[in-house]
């Protein structure tokens, strides 16, 4: 019966420890990886409350394979007027004024031997959101799934998407 007991115990604790673990682990997951960048761009005010579609800024989306970081012109379309005694857009003008390009700090990056194209998925209908989350509602955008080959897969399966290896692999 005391063997019973410590051995229910035992194991109680090992799962426990290693439920304890697991979250510590999403969490981290979930949050961590949310990097500060030069500029602190609020998509929350572009995305979110002014409704600004993600391919206004980041316009290669649909055309090559990189959706990239928007070009300062861009930005400067309604900062040269808009909200210009705030800190940031004096540091975005100051870039721009420079010719200095920001030196963004990445979120998503896959291996080079992964061949994505933000062209194909845009054309295909894929929201956004699905891969990169509510980006309107993050004040620092932040890694929401991590893309490996089972995620990409499961997807491509759900939308009858070809699974061929040469697909995503060049």
């Amino acid at each position: 019966m005391k063997k019973t007991i410590v051995a229910i115990a035992a194991a109680g604790y090992f799962g426990l420890s290693v439920l304890a673990v697991a979250g510590l682990w999403f969490l981290w997951y979930r949050t961590g990886p949310a990097p500060a960048q030069p500029i602190a761009f609020p998509h929350t005010v572009h995305a979110g409350q002014l409704r600004l579609p993600c391919t206004h800024c980041h316009a290669f989306a649909g055309k090559s394979r990189s959706a990239g970081a928007p070009p300062l012109e861009t930005c400067m379309g309604c900062h040269k007027t808009i909200a210009v005694e705030r800190e940031e857009i004096r540091k975005l003008t100051r870039h721009y004024e420079e010719k200095r390009p920001v030196r963004w700090v990445r979120v998503y990056a896959l291996p080079d031997f992964v061949y994505f194209s933000h062209k194909r998925h845009v054309k295909a209908g894929v929201e956004c959101a699905m891969c990169h989350g509510d980006v309107a509602g993050m004040k620092r955008i932040r890694r929401v799934n991590e893309l490996v080959m089972g995620w990409c897969v499961s997807c491509h399966a759900v939308r009858g998407a070809s699974r061929d290896c040469a697909t995503c692999h060049k």
